[in-house]
Parts: structure tokens; C-alpha cells; sequence
């Protein structure tokens, strides 16, 4: 099995721990073909973002214990799916990259010129 390889085709880097994020919640924007929504946008999430998700119906903001999930705050960093920050992105509300830590996969979807302009960790 190869290595994940991040949008700039080196390793992936970890995105987040506290809270555990990624499809497999390991800490990683790692992919397969069962996440079909691709969370592999390494993100930091902010309070604008956090409402427009809401708005859209995925509330990441409100803490649910049964499933083991804090609810995010500002701050935290989230595995994404690539089409939220799309959409994100079109409305004005999209939140930072890790671009270290987002998996390739999400070039199927995303273009990486977009996420460099929102990248954090780029000199």
C-alpha cells in the first residue's frame, strides 16, 4: 500500500487530534473508496464557517457525546470534504487549509490554486 501523499504530492501530514478528525478518525485526511464524501480538506475551522456549515445542515459546531464528538470550536482543525470547502469557497466562507495535511484526492474536486491562496502552512 503507498504512502498518502498531501495536494503537493508529499507526505501527508497529521491535521488535527483534539478533536479526532479524518474519515478514520486517526488524526489524518486519509482516504479510501468508502469515504464518499472525501474528508480530505485539512481545515481550520473559524466562526463564519462554523455557521455557514450549519446553515447548509451540517451543524460541526453543536457537541454530540453519544457519537464521542465535542463539537468544534474556532480554531480546531477538521478533515473536510472536499465539496463543503467548495462550496465554502463560492460563498465567501471558506476556512484555511493545512495544505501539508490535505490529501490529494481532494484535486479530483478542488482546484490548487484555490487552496494555496487559503493555505496556512506555505511560505
Amino acid at each position: 500500500m503507498m504512502e498518502p501523499l498531501n495536494v503537493l504530492g508529499t507526505e501527508l501530514e497529521p491535521c488535527g487530534a483534539h478533536p479526532p478528525t479524518g474519515f478514520f478518525r486517526d488524526g489524518s485526511c486519509n482516504t479510501n473508496q468508502q469515504d464518499i464524501g472525501s474528508h480530505t480538506v485539512c481545515v481550520v475551522v473559524t466562526a463564519e464557517f462554523l455557521a455557514f456549515s450549519k446553515e447548509q445542515g451540517n451543524d460541526l459546531s453543536t457537541p454530540l457525546p453519544e457519537y464521542g464528538f465535542p463539537g468544534l470550536k474556532p480554531g480546531d482543525r477538521w478533515c473536510l470534504c472536499a465539496a463543503r470547502w467548495q462550496e465554502a469557497l463560492d460563498a465567501g466562507k471558506a476556512p484555511r487549509v493545512a495544505i501539508l495535511a490535505t490529501h490529494q484526492d481532494c484535486l479530483r474536486i478542488l482546484s490548487l490554486d484555490d487552496l494555496k491562496q487559503y493555505a496556512i502552512d506555505l511560505c
